[in-house]
């Protein structure tokens, strides 16, 4: 599975992290011992050897075996020469008595041996804790008038044993720890990711309902927050899309339902010439129902695509607001309502027959909807940035829940108050769309029983 894949690489991952640190620790800090603690070293073992030569110089009269045997005892390792190279060892045996040939002589000739400074450079176990005779420091002292070469360096086990024990032990136990938070801390921050995932297959299979028990502040939390809000969105987005399929279906089938009916209506012989005029004339009405509504889908479609829509150029929007009134001047004379308006020239760059559509919608809105002997207020203004239209019926209102739909597509106002009022409910979704594309925005504020009043925002440029 993914997930388990995922944990496994973070997990893998995070470990070798922590043995690639260690590997570069270990190699920093034998870098830092063959530079810096060697030198320490063995010139804190050479002051150490010139005190034990002084302090036996000075004290001819002590036993020379029992005093080195007393330094072995503390935790050194020595070897005396003397000048007939008889060799004496005190404290723990070597382990490679490898002491170059020519070395005792150089001591016992007074020159210092710094066998510890000048150990060959390996690895920091090997160059701190080698016990070889040549990785030590040599030094000349005399007693009782015969010279003697003596070779110290520490007895690193002895000194160091339980150390050893505890720093292995202390090193297996924070390795194994360190595994097994990375293993536990991993499956905790997969978690989340393997609960998104889940959500993930219930959202291709069609549950939008998902609930993630997420709780964090970090960006699993976020991603979280978002992919519930995306989750709801879809939800949303998925009950528009059935009611749009049941809308579009109702309205389809219903124009078609009447002109089956109609037809069969004309195939009876027993009907007038006049009857059968009157149900052609339905037929053809309710062609041209499905015609306007097959246009305006394919208007809305070409609109949200984008595709080869915009003929931009400056448009005069007095002029097509004028032009709008007087094509439907019919109307408002038919209904009786009282038209005035305020229409000085303004102009904005945009395509004018989509923004002669926004206009021939909205009015025709306001007449449809509106009282008998009501009344339509047109205003245009123009300020530096903006053009702004105003239209302002006296109809029959919306509710607040149909304030919250009405640009949806295919939604109408209830029915009790528009019976007689034909309509697809997809003109206000084209305006939306329209004025979306020509990044300006439109308002809505409504009363029922009160009238409605639209406000369409356009930008100059």
């Amino acid at each position: 599975m993914i997930m388990k894949s995922l944990y496994s690489k973070f997990a893998f991952i995070t470990i070798m992290i922590m043995v690639v640190s260690g590997i570069i620790s270990f190699l920093l800090s034998n870098a830092y011992y063959q530079i810096k603690l060697k030198q320490q070293n063995d010139e804190k073992i050479t002051n150490f050897a010139y005190e034990i030569a002084d302090f036996a110089s000075k004290h001819p009269l002590i036993s020379l075996e029992d005093y080195f045997n007393h330094i072995g005892a503390i935790g050194y390792q020595i070897l005396l020469l003397n000048n007939d190279k008889d060799e004496q060892f005190f404290g723990s045996a070597f382990r490679e008595k490898n002491l170059p040939n020519d070395i005792p002589s150089q001591v016992l000739e007074g020159k210092v041996y710094h066998g510890i400074r000048i150990f060959p450079h390996k690895t920091f176990v090997t160059g701190f804790f080698a016990n070889e005779l040549k990785n030590s420091v040599g030094v000349l002292f005399e007693y009782k008038g015969k010279k003697y070469a003596m070779f110290i360096r520490p007895d690193i086990k002895l000194m160091f044993n339980e150390m050893h024990i505890l720093f292995g032990w202390l090193l297996i136990i924070s390795i194994v720890l360190s595994v097994i938070l990375v293993l536990v801390s991993t499956k905790f921050l997969i978690k989340p990711i393997r609960k998104l995932n889940d959500a993930t297959k219930e959202i291709a299979e069609g549950n939008f309902s998902i609930k993630l028990d997420i709780d964090r502040s970090d960006e699993l939390g976020n991603l979280a927050v978002s992919f519930t809000r995306m989750s709801q969105k879809l939800a949303k987005v998925d009950a528009l899309r059935k009611e749009l399929i049941t809308n579009i279906s109702h309205d389809i089938q219903s124009p078609l339902t009447n002109i089956k009916g109609y037809l069969n209506l004309m195939e009876n012989s027993d009907k007038s010439e006049k009857e059968k005029q009157q149900y052609l004339e339905v037929v053809q009405s309710e062609v041209n129902r499905l015609s306007s509504m097959t246009k305006q889908l394919l208007l809305l479609s070409t609109i949200e695509s984008k595709t080869d829509l915009m003929d931009v150029s400056t448009v005069d929007i007095s002029g097509q607001l004028k032009a709008v009134i007087h094509q439907y001047e019919w109307s408002t004379l038919d209904k009786g309502i009282m038209m005035s308006y305020s229409l000085p020239d303004a102009t904005v760059k945009g395509d004018p027959a989509l923004l002669y559509s926004v206009w021939e919608n909205l009015l025709t809105n306001a007449i449809k909807y509106n009282r008998e002997n009501g009344t339509i207020e047109i205003e245009l203004t123009e300020t530096d940035g903006e053009v702004v239209v105003v239209i302002i019926d006296s109809g029959v209102g919306l509710s607040l829940k149909e304030l919250e739909r009405i640009f949806d597509r295919f939604y109408r106002a209830d029915a009790s108050r528009a019976r007689s009022v034909e309509g697809t409910g997809l003109g206000l979704s084209i305006v939306k769309s329209i004025v979306d594309l020509h990044h300006g925005k439109i308002d809505i504020e409504s009363k029922e029983g009160k009238g409605t009043t639209f406000t369409v925002f356009l930008p100059k440029l």
